[in-house]
């Protein structure tokens, strides 16, 4: 009997390992390190849209809107049912919480939302422009994550702002920007200001398959 145990567990072992092969197989790992972006599931049973609009949204001041189209790999091919995972401080650069936030909430604010690209590759959201952290030169930024089908979730270069006097050439003329470029100029619409960044899915992003 000790002998049948022996072999059964041996063959549990290579059928767990052949398993979890099959899964890193599945799912490409790529981007690297990336504290939080496990937020990019906490949408939970919400119906996700390629729109969205943000807590806060005609409540604080400078309203925005972002939009954009992401592209594959290939900067042509419109990228359709990718998760954008999208988190910002409010007008006094904090993450506001309240006593109800959980998860990543906790660090990340309520200012935040999660969105679905469409057919075409659309992405859109309405927010307020953030403020820099207090006390602090950091420039003012909307921090993006993405998740692909059979890739793990990894981060983008955040959006900055180009008329923000603590952005620096560091950031404004960075040679290898993950997604492309995140420096915006944003444009008056009436009331709102507007703005596009377009994302290239992979562009610079560690691992990843050509």
């Amino acid at each position: 009997m000790k002998v049948v145990h022996l072999l059964l567990c041996l063959l549990m072992l290579v059928w767990s390992c052949g398993e979890s092969q099959n899964n890193r197989n599945a799912t490409a790992v790529v981007g690297g390190p990336c504290e939080g972006c496990e937020a990019v599931f906490e949408y939970g049973q919400k119906n996700l849209s390629y729109s969205d609009t943000i807590v806060g949204f005609g409540s604080l001041k400078d309203p925005i809107h972002i939009s954009g189209t992401v592209f594959e790999r290939d900067g042509k091919t419109k990228a359709k049912n990718i998760i954008i995972y999208v988190y910002h401080t409010d007008d006094k650069g904090i993450y506001p919480t309240n006593t109800n936030s959980k998860g990543w909430e906790r660090r990340h604010g309520y200012l935040r939302t999660w969105l679905k690209t469409d057919d075409n590759g659309r992405y859109s959201f309405y927010s307020s422009r953030p403020a820099s952290y207090p006390n602090s030169t950091i420039p003012q930024h909307i921090h993006f994550t993405i998740k692909e089908p059979n890739k793990n979730e990894y981060y983008i270069d955040d959006i900055y702002f180009e008329d923000d006097p603590h952005l620096t050439d560091r950031i404004r003329l960075r040679k290898n920007p993950r997604g492309g470029s995140g420096v915006i100029q944003l444009q008056s619409a009436g009331k709102l200001k507007v703005a596009t960044r377009d994302i290239i899915l992979g562009l610079n992003i560690p691992n990843y398959p050509n």
